[in-house]
């Protein structure tokens, strides 16, 4: 909808001269469930008087049955269309909607705050310049205030307004959205975008959304919607680089050969020297052709059709730059990756791949590393569940072309397609090739070495395909005696008999070499624990099943242990055989010696064992047969 103007009744094709040559601005809300999103557009809509009377009585009617505001009209319903969406309250689909002022157009994106729709919220955010990241005021910084900052970061959105919005709910106190912005501080430290503006507001009662309010003295600056209007956006497009991608060849007779698509960076003007890729044929530009005539200039975001001087062969997929300009060619780099499906990313798999107007097949051979949205640190992981963000390798079966998103968003950028569903099931944002050619990451290390960490092509994943099953730790801990190496050794014998690749760590064993340096006192064994827990990681990464038989008596060195392993990949079994039975077997004598005190430190007599206290499986010898043990093994693996 367009603003209320006088040229509309006086002059009306003066008015839409002026209304057509008004800059554009694309703009989401986001932020976490309930933020108020869906309630600012109606908000901005209403109090700049961009609502038509049909449209108000009829959310005004709605706001009865289905409103959250109680008996004041609930201008969310405006976006809020989908009944499911009235229903609960929430945003699921990206809802549009379309205004303008004297000063400017504008197309906002509604988007979903809750989690499972963050890949509604990535649509969204793709072709907006400008995002608001509302912040509700009682609740501050939330973990999706995080993820929606970081992916509209990703996707390249230079202009961020924080709306802390709610504020008459904390009686409009200052130190309140004060204490806000410094938490959204932490979070812009991690961020690229540097055009950050905070603005506390109110937008069911409309305070510093259209107006500045009087409740709030002691904020100075702009409102709302006076900071859309003067957002510079202009320099914001690439108006050097020329990148054209050819949608069609437009042959409609002998004597005509235009190739068709849409402009996505630079300047096309006649007599301009450009060349076509992959090929690397030149040419000069003949014509810029549209259905209203020939142009003298084609600028970012204009469909047109171009002839050339020569006849060279282009095709749909080919991309037409600028002569001079340095475009590698390249079936492999590194991306950032929003996985858009519950079925998890699978390093390895084919996808179709959607670049610009190329279609080709790829997959992904690595993540790098995946995103925690909470804190924006960089964790390992081997696959993509819905909603996560990684960086990855990814291998193409042809090279292409290739832009980082940075600078060529519009070529920068690529889908995954499941080539079962045909569905869309992730999007990915192009890094620079020089970020392809380092072989190795930064991260977090105790290491007295200063060292990186090395990226290696093959993955646990793809080592797990080749041997057919997960890798993975289990982990027996009990007395000496209770039985742990005889468990150990007949679960490895029927794991190999079934087929399965297997490594048996023994205690006894490792200390003849690896850890034949340390002797029996607390800080040996620590480091005992510590260094078969590494060993037994590189096996299960690997791709086998690990199988360790420890005393392990402190839990914390367990616990270690543990945490070097994703949740699923370490069994903890406790054997849980009484010391009175295990002093009874002693079948290396041990006991007898600590009972003499010829041994010091022995678990059970003179140094304790601490049982774990939600181990996956626990067993007891004494009462349960190696056959009953062992199913009972089989059946949790």
């Amino acid at each position: 909808m367009s603003h209320q103007s006088e040229l509309i009744a006086s002059d009306i094709e003066r008015y839409l001269k002026e209304h057509e040559n008004k800059d554009l601005l694309r703009f989401i809300t986001c932020g976490s469930v309930d933020d108020g999103k869906s309630t600012l557009i109606g908000r901005l809509l209403h109090d700049s008087k961009m609502i038509y009377e049909d449209q108000l009585a009829a959310i005004t009617q709605a706001s009865r049955t289905s409103g959250t505001t109680g008996d004041e009209v609930d201008l969310a319903l405006l976006v809020d269309g989908l009944q499911s969406e009235r229903e609960q309250g929430i945003t699921i689909d990206v809802a549009y909607r379309f205004f303008s002022t004297d000063r400017r157009k504008f197309i906002i994106a509604d988007t979903p705050g809750h989690e499972q729709y963050t890949r509604n919220m990535a649509t969204g955010a793709s072709t907006a310049s400008l995002a608001i990241i509302l912040i509700d005021a009682r609740h501050g910084v939330q973990t999706q205030t995080r993820r929606h900052s970081f992916i509209c970061d990703l996707l390249g959105i230079e202009h961020l307004v924080v709306a802390v919005n709610k504020m008459d709910l904390v009686a409009y106190d200052e130190d309140r959205y004060l204490q806000i912005v410094d938490e959204y501080r932490l979070v812009m430290d991690r961020l690229e975008a540097r055009d950050i503006h905070f603005v506390p507001l109110s937008a069911l009662k409309g305070d510093n959304v259209v107006e500045p309010s009087s409740e709030m003295p002691w904020y100075d600056g702009p409102s709302l919607l006076t900071l859309l209007e003067e957002v510079e956006i202009r320099h914001d497009q690439n108006l050097r680089d020329v990148r054209l991608p050819v949608q069609f060849v437009n042959r409609p007779n002998l004597d005509f050969r235009g190739y068709a698509g849409t402009l996505s960076s630079g300047v096309l003007t006649p007599g301009l020297a450009v060349k076509v890729l992959p090929s690397g044929t030149t040419s000069q530009v003949k014509r810029i052709v549209t259905m209203d005539g020939d142009l003298d200039a084609a600028f970012p975001g204009q469909a047109v059709t171009i002839t050339l001087c020569d006849e060279i062969d282009a095709s749909r997929g080919d991309w037409i730059v600028g002569v001079d300009d340095q475009v590698p060619l390249r079936s492999e780099f590194v991306a950032d990756i929003v996985w858009m499906h519950e079925s998890p990313l699978e390093p390895g798999k084919l996808y179709d791949i959607k670049l610009a107007t190329r279609d080709l097949a790829g997959k992904v051979v690595a993540i790098d590393y995946l995103v925690d949205v909470n804190t924006l640190e960089q964790r390992h992981g081997e696959q993509l569940d819905l909603n996560a963000i990684a960086r990855c390798r990814v291998e193409l079966t042809t090279a292409i072309p290739v832009d980082d998103y940075r600078t060529h968003p519009g070529t920068g950028c690529f889908i995954l397609i499941d080539r079962l569903s045909n569905l869309t099931v992730g999007a990915g944002m192009i890094h620079s090739p020089s970020d392809a050619e380092l072989p190795y990451e930064f991260r977090k290390h105790d290491s007295k070495a200063s060292v990186v960490w090395n990226r290696t092509t093959v993955t646990q994943t793809m080592r797990e395909r080749i041997n057919g099953h997960r890798g993975c730790c289990v982990w027996f801990t009990g007395l000496s005696g209770s039985g742990k190496s005889t468990l150990a050794n007949a679960l490895e014998v029927e794991l190999n008999r079934r087929g399965y690749h297997t490594m048996l760590l023994d205690g006894d064993n490792l200390r003849h070499g690896l850890c034949k340096d340390l002797g029996m006192g607390e800080q040996d064994r620590a480091e005992n624990i510590r260094r078969v827990g590494e060993v037994a990681r590189l096996f299960a990464e690997a791709g086998v099943i690990v199988i360790t038989a420890f005393i392990s008596p402190f839990r914390a060195d367990r616990e270690a242990a543990r945490a070097l392993f994703l949740s699923d990949d370490f069994v903890e079994v406790f054997v849980d055989t009484p010391l009175d039975v295990c002093e009874e077997r002693d079948p290396k004598g041990l006991y007898q010696k600590a009972r003499e005190g010829k041994i010091l430190d022995f678990t059970g007599i003179n140094s304790p064992y601490e049982a774990p206290v939600k181990p996956e499986v626990s067993v007891n010898t004494e009462i349960m047969s190696e056959q009953d043990i062992i199913a009972k093994l089989l059946k949790h693996l």
